[in-house]
C-alpha cells in the first residue's frame, strides 16, 4: 500500500532562515511548526524533510553539522510530540550540477526508493521557488510558504521564472490547513 507525503523544505519552513546554520545555538524552530506536522501526520502523512545544505562543499563548515541540526530539530520536535520521518539532503555544491540539488527531483526520487510514496496524494511545502519547481517537475501539488525567503520570492523570483505555486500560507500551520481541506476535497481517501 502506497501512502501520502509531505515533502518539507528545512531552512526558512520548519526552522528559521539564517542564512547558513553554522552553529546549533542559531536553531530556532518556527512558531506552530509542531502543531503543523502534528496535524499532518494525524493525518496519516509521511513528513519527509528534503533540503540543500551546500554549506560543507562551501568549506563553511563539517557535514556532521547538518546531521547535528536535525538530530536537534527531531529531539525538539519530539518534546512537543512529533518527529519527522526521515531526512533527504543534497550536500553538493551549486557547480557540482548534481541531481539531487533541489529545484532537480533527486532527493523526492530517493525517497521513492526508501517508501511507499503515493506522489498523487503528496504535497511539498517550501519557502523558495526551487521548492515550487522540484514539486511541479514530478506532478506534486505544492505550497510556498511566506517564513523564511518565501514573502521576496513570491514578490521576485516567481514572475521572473514565470513559475507560480499551488498555494500560498502565510505559516507551516497554515500549510497544513490548507492540504487538510484541498485532500477532503479532492475526495480522496488516505485508504485507495
Amino acid at each position: 500500500m502506497k501512502y501520502p507525503a509531505v515533502f518539507l523544505d528545512r531552512d526558512g519552513t520548519i526552522n528559521e532562515e539564517v542564512g547558513y546554520l553554522n552553529d546549533p545555538s542559531r536553531l530556532k524552530l518556527l512558531p506552530g511548526v509542531a502543531e503543523a506536522l502534528k496535524i499532518l501526520k494525524n493525518a496519516g502523512f509521511k513528513l519527509i524533510v528534503i533540503t540543500n545544505q551546500s554549506g560543507p562543499a562551501r568549506g563553511y563548515f563539517p557535514k556532521e553539522l547538518v546531521f547535528e541540526i536535525n538530530e536537534l530539530i527531531q529531539k525538539r520536535l519530539s518534546k512537543k510530540g512529533v518527529i519527522l520521518d526521515d531526512f533527504f539532503i543534497c550536500f553538493h555544491h551549486p557547480d557540482e550540477r548534481c541531481n539531487c540539488r533541489k529545484p532537480k527531483p533527486g532527493l523526492i526520487l530517493q525517497a521513492l526508493e526508501k517508501y511507499p510514496i503515493d506522489l498523487k496524494k503528496s504535497y511539498l511545502i517550501g519557502d523558495k521557488i526551487i521548492d515550487i519547481e522540484t514539486a511541479k517537475s514530478l506532478g506534486i501539488k505544492n505550497i510556498l510558504v511566506l517564513t523564511g525567503y518565501g514573502k521576496g520570492e513570491l514578490k521576485y523570483i516567481a514572475p521572473k521564472k514565470k513559475i507560480y505555486p499551488d498555494f500560498i500560507a502565510k505559516n507551516l500551520k497554515e500549510a497544513a490547513e490548507i492540504i487538510l481541506k484541498d485532500f477532503r476535497n479532492s475526495g480522496e481517501d488516505f485508504n485507495s
